[in-house]
């Protein structure tokens, strides 16, 4: 382990493990690039498991991050909410009210074992029924990661305005994007202050970034 090394484990679906990108670097995988550019000698573990929901990561989380434990500063990212918001037979997976009490578990299960937790809210899909449902989701979570001090990053404004997102996700299956959809993620997570949580200097990041 090198000095001031930092590991940064990210729990979410199928938009954190970045399917879809051909790069295979998705989101995770670039504002990790942009850590170490700005001074930060990041370990990053990307835990994202395709068609999760919140309750999923819920279930999983704590064993799992205990299974990547070392005597190093560790925080964690839970980037869920999308496939709660998806309809299978006419039932929501998830209920929304369900879907902010899993969130303040997660935040409140994470305060206590003493790893500091960024939310990234659900990201965009073509339904404009799903995305709807999406948008007031994300409301909800930036309501409750605002009272309990958490930072959270709202992406689904910034990539429903994006024809490159939007042109990327209607080529696929409405959910996924290409390289360039997921460099817009990473922007919008970078823009959202990534680089300040994880400490980074900010000093010769990726042109990209800028």
């Amino acid at each position: 382990m090198s000095a001031g090394e930092m590991h940064v484990l990210f729990f979410g679906d199928s938009h954190t493990l970045g399917v879809g990108d051909p790069s295979g670097l998705g989101w995770v995988g670039r504002v990790v690039a942009a850590s170490h550019a700005g001074g930060v000698p990041l370990v990053a573990y990307n835990l994202g498991i395709r068609r999760e929901t919140s309750q999923d990561v819920l279930r999983r989380w704590q064993c799992e991050a205990e299974a990547r434990s070392y005597p190093v500063a560790t925080k964690v990212v839970f980037a869920v909410g999308a496939n709660d918001t998806t309809e299978e037979d006419g039932v929501l997976r998830v209920e929304q009210g369900d879907s902010v009490e899993t969130l303040a578990t997660l935040l409140r299960q994470s305060d206590a074992a003493g790893l500091p937790a960024l939310v990234v809210g659900p990201a965009p899909v073509g339904d404009d029924r799903q995305m709807d449902r999406i948008s007031g989701l994300s409301d909800r979570f930036a309501g409750l990661c605002s009272q309990m001090g958490m930072p959270f990053v709202d992406v689904a404004v910034r990539l429903r305005q994006s024809e490159t997102w939007r042109e990327e996700i209607a080529a696929t299956d409405e959910a996924h994007p290409a390289a360039a959809g997921y460099e817009e993620l990473a922007r919008v997570v970078l823009d959202g202050g990534w680089l300040d949580w994880v400490g980074a200097n900010g000093r010769d990041v990726p042109g990209w970034v800028r």
